[in-house]
């Protein structure tokens, strides 16, 4: 028999924690994830991802992370807050706001309130989030907490797309939601019309390899033909939430103490490995390679960069002939961009 007043308790847990949305779904394989996954991965939309496209099969089975499972309680962060002041005097690369500070930690901790309610119960879990092992707005979508936007992005009543997904997958048997969230978005087409790429190419579907969220993390070189629709964004692209009306807010909590939503450009290209990740590795970086985060960073300079900013121009110099293939050719492309804007 379901547990009601457990699933009540789990549920309060969360809120009580600070999650703007909490649901419960079943431990049945995530459909349509599997499909999806596993059809866009041979289309080429996976691009060079790995995250939940790497094992379609294990990332959509609950059981691969809690054997034995019976039910997901799903749960969203809000991470809206408004831009912080900055006072920085040096070219800047933008950061997309999820990552202005540590969400999914914040996140975690609210889980852990729900993972905390079960396991005094008696019950095992394991908790999710950002980390492969499930879809997370899969089993969002499931347990109730949103429909899926033409952006691909879960859109919570009242909050849009600007939340974290996570998870505390147990074995404990809670009463599942059977009322999926009706489709908010109707006719409007702002995120195909606003994405600098086009990589929105079917409602709900996006091509990775076109999508400037994914080039700034992945491992490759960023396509020449993408670099200058690129701008400042040195992480993260928020470009299809910024237009979505569902996801439209004119209120929201001051950014927490140390957020930080552009990054000194001419530091980043400055300072070693362990500095970046110190500051940075909360990000999610390909390999752990801080030259993932320089690439992106020259690119940045060259769309930006004052012809007249010698700071800049000797950040982008100090690259163009590193033995890295890769930096010293973006390297180079900054260097003929900002050259460009000097005659013109």
């Amino acid at each position: 028999m379901v547990d009601h007043e457990l699933t009540n308790a789990a549920v309060a847990a969360g809120r009580a924690a600070g999650l703007a949305a909490v649901g419960v779904t079943t431990d049945e394989v995530l459909e349509p994830a599997r499909t999806v996954l596993s059809t866009r991965k041979e289309a080429g939309f996976g691009a060079s991802m790995a995250f939940t496209y790497r094992n379609p099969q294990r990332s959509t089975d609950p059981a691969s992370s809690l054997p034995g499972c019976r039910s997901i309680v799903v749960g969203a962060w809000d991470y809206r807050r408004r831009t912080p002041v900055i006072d920085i005097s040096a070219p800047v690369g933008r950061v997309a706001r999820y990552a202005w500070v540590d969400h999914y930690a914040q996140l975690r901790a609210a889980l852990g309130e729900i993972a905390s309610v079960l396991i005094a119960a008696g019950y095992r879990t394991v908790i999710k989030a950002d980390d492969n092992a499930i879809v997370d707005r899969n089993v969002a979508w499931r347990a109730g907490l949103g429909w899926y936007g033409k952006n691909a992005n879960l859109l919570v009543p009242g909050l849009g797309s600007w939340v974290v997904l996570g998870s505390v997958v147990t074995d404990a048997l809670l009463v599942p939601n059977t009322s999926p969230v009706a489709d908010g978005c109707g006719s409007c087409r702002r995120c195909f019309d606003g994405c600098p790429t086009g990589a929105i190419v079917a409602p709900g579907v996006i091509d990775g390899r076109r999508c400037l969220a994914w080039l700034v993390q992945g491992p490759d070189p960023i396509p020449i033909e993408y670099r200058e629709a690129l701008g400042d964004r040195l992480y993260g692209c928020d470009d299809c939430q910024d237009v979505c009306p569902p996801a439209h807010f004119n209120d929201a909590e001051q950014a927490e103490p140390g957020s930080e939503s552009v990054i000194d450009l001419v530091w980043l290209l400055s300072v070693g490995d362990a500095e970046i990740l110190e500051r940075l590795g909360r990000w999610y970086i390909a390999n752990r390679d801080p030259d993932v985060i320089r690439r992106t960073a020259l690119i940045v300079l060259g769309n930006t960069a004052d012809p007249d900013d010698s700071l800049s121009i000797a950040a982008i110099d100090r690259y163009t002939d590193v033995d890295d293939p890769v930096l010293s050719e973006h390297a180079r492309w900054a260097r003929r961009q900002v050259e460009k804007r000097r005659s013109t």
